[in-house]
């Protein structure tokens, strides 16, 4: 008998209402962006007054300055994660249907899109304020967990971006025949939960290793510091669970069922970890260049 864990009974949306013969939905991955924001745009305010966290004790950012960026990072995370999908995960559909771009609601958005949407708004406001950029990278990369715990488990409660099959005593019954399908297996197929996986990971984990390097050791007086850390953990954590996660259908085909989009005989990797090694690189080089700074001439 399979030991596995049924999906639970939640629906994607929170509530629905009808009026005038039009059905208007509030759903839990919407939910997720807004409170996902909110924590964050608190946590980057709360920082910027804290001026015993950055060097000589004054914040390069004042908390007038994250209400004012709060709109371009909103826009940058939604036009970027949109374009970033179109382009990194289904380029020939989109380029032969454009108009389906704009169709929002049916889904489809990519972390690694929304990243260089905010860093292209991050870099506006740098040019529009003076703010030095590495500090100013290090305030975004301080706030972003949260909105990926909620995202993730929004993924979860949505039932899509699932793993692949699994016989280990916590893999879920994801609902619908894509889940479902699972070559060789006969009955339920029950998948790694890879959206929480990435939840406890690129959320949780992550998050309260800023939270620390932030009010306990001081990283914000090291600028580079905590916006490494992000891009690094990120990207290690993203490569690693993307061993656990199914494939996006579009990439599998009967001659390469794991999805690989770069392969060397048995070997390859997916679109999701070829577009962390760019992070991890990122962060390394951070990392370093923020541990020189600190070094005495």
């Amino acid at each position: 008998m399979l030991a596995a864990i049924p999906f639970p009974n939640i629906g994607p949306d929170i509530f629905s209402v009808s009026i005038g013969g039009f059905d208007f939905a509030l759903r839990w991955y919407a939910m997720a962006y807004i409170v996902g924001i909110v924590i964050g745009w608190r946590m980057a305010v709360a920082a910027a007054r804290a001026g015993r966290l950055w060097a000589g004790g004054v914040s390069p950012v004042t908390p007038e300055d994250v209400e004012d960026l709060l709109t371009a990072v909103i826009i940058g995370i939604i036009v970027g994660g949109r374009l970033g999908y179109v382009l990194f995960y289904q380029p020939e559909y989109y380029f032969a249907n454009p108009g389906q771009i704009l169709v929002l609601w049916e889904g489809g958005m990519a972390f690694h899109g929304g990243v260089l949407g905010v860093v292209a708004a991050g870099a506006w406001f740098v040019w529009r304020k003076g703010i030095p950029a590495a500090s100013l990278a290090d305030l975004i990369a301080y706030a972003t967990p949260p909105g990926l715990l909620l995202g993730r488990t929004a993924n979860f409660i949505n039932a899509e971006l699932w793993g692949a099959p699994t016989t280990l005593p916590w893999g879920v019954i994801f609902p619908g025949t894509a889940a479902q399908n699972c070559p060789g297996i006969e009955g339920l197929c029950a998948r790694h939960p890879s959206q929480l996986y990435e939840a406890l990971l690129e959320g949780l984990v992550l998050g309260l290793v800023l939270l620390w390097m932030v009010w306990r050791r001081g990283a914000l007086t090291s600028p580079g510091r905590v916006a490494g850390t992000f891009f690094l953990g990120y990207g290690l954590a993203r490569f690693a669970v993307e061993f656990l996660r199914q494939a996006d259908a579009q990439f599998i085909t009967a001659d390469n069922p794991a999805g690989y989009v770069v392969r060397l005989a048995e070997w390859g990797m997916t679109m999701g970890q070829v577009l962390s090694l760019p992070m991890i690189a990122i962060g390394l080089l951070l990392l370093m260049w923020s541990a020189r700074r600190r070094q005495p001439a």
